[in-house]
């Protein structure tokens, strides 16, 4: 299935949600008023990541009331009624990783990395869909990059590649935008991969029942719509099970947390020229099973 956190306003309180049709469903209101069974009244996606079991309990009562045909009319809301926001709001970790595909490591003309490569970002660079990504004055130099994110379920220390998928509870799009002068200039990452509003993210989270290990996944990127990145999940150099095992030798993976597996080539510091993003511009990202998360560029300069 696929959950959103969503508004009525856009300063409004979120409700969870799924998707329903044409329409969404509004879990919170449903399970307040009792056409869902539930523990607790969720707010948002991660109320249930922190419940055992929760989401996919979610799932299954959800999932019986489709196959049951139940008027749920009344907790129905319009797409163009809400504002959606991040899926994940406020992860304990949103890991990075970089140079994931081959075709991207080739064009920044660095070694293929042996091992995954990891660095970190922080929640305050996270929004939503159609809120805008804001370019401070302090980079001229803003790039996008589309990729895939894994969505931790259930904490996972020390867990195999074989078994990394049972602590996954879904995927979303984050748009890894980076400052590249920020970047390279300083010979680090975090300062230009988390800067205010740098990784948008959504529009849903979908759950692993529904795409399994996201192995053959299309994934695009257009500015303004022009399609500057074109390739293929399968494409990665370590895939979901191989990172969650990987990044879970070393550090305790929580529920909520996010992994963003990396961008394929096609980024825009690379071409000739360079394509950076500015004011105006709009940047949408799409996945195949996804959706397509888009955003707005405002610029403070």
């Amino acid at each position: 299935m696929k959950f959103i956190n969503m508004s009525q306003s856009s300063g409004g309180e979120i409700h969870l949600g799924c998707y329903w049709g044409s329409d969404y469903l509004d879990i919170t209101r449903a399970a307040s008023e009792g056409l869902v069974t539930l523990p607790t009244v969720p707010s948002t996606i991660e109320d249930f990541l922190h419940t055992p079991k929760g989401l996919e309990t979610l799932e299954a009562q959800l999932q019986s009331l489709q196959s049951a045909s139940r008027n749920v009319s009344a907790f129905l809301v319009s797409p163009k009624d809400v504002t959606l926001k991040a899926p994940i709001l406020h992860p304990e970790k949103l890991i990075g990783i970089g140079l994931n595909y081959r075709d991207h490591a080739e064009e920044s003309k660095v070694p293929i990395p042996t091992s995954p490569l990891l660095f970190g970002m922080y929640a305050n660079a996270i929004v939503g869909p159609e809120t805008a990504i804001v370019i401070p004055p302090q980079t001229t130099q803003v790039d996008y990059e589309a990729e895939l994110a894994v969505v931790i379920g259930s904490r996972a220390l020390r867990v195999t590649p074989g078994d990394a998928l049972n602590y996954v509870a879904g995927y979303t799009i984050v748009n890894d935008v980076s400052a590249r002068d920020l970047q390279f200039g300083e010979k680090q990452w975090t300062r230009g991969k988390s800067i205010d509003t740098f990784a948008p993210m959504g529009p849903c989270l979908v759950t692993r029942s529904e795409l399994g290990s996201a192995d053959g996944l299309p994934i695009r990127c257009r500015v303004n719509g022009e399609t500057l990145q074109n390739s293929n999940t399968r494409n990665l150099i370590f895939n979901v099970p191989a990172l969650v095992s990987h990044i879970s030798q070393t550090m305790t993976l929580e529920p909520g947390d996010v992994i963003s597996t990396g961008t394929p080539s096609g980024v825009g510091y690379v071409r000739k020229p360079p394509i950076f993003l500015k004011q105006g511009d709009v940047v949408e990202i799409e996945i195949e099973g996804i959706g397509v998360l888009r955003n707005p560029v405002v610029h403070l300069g």
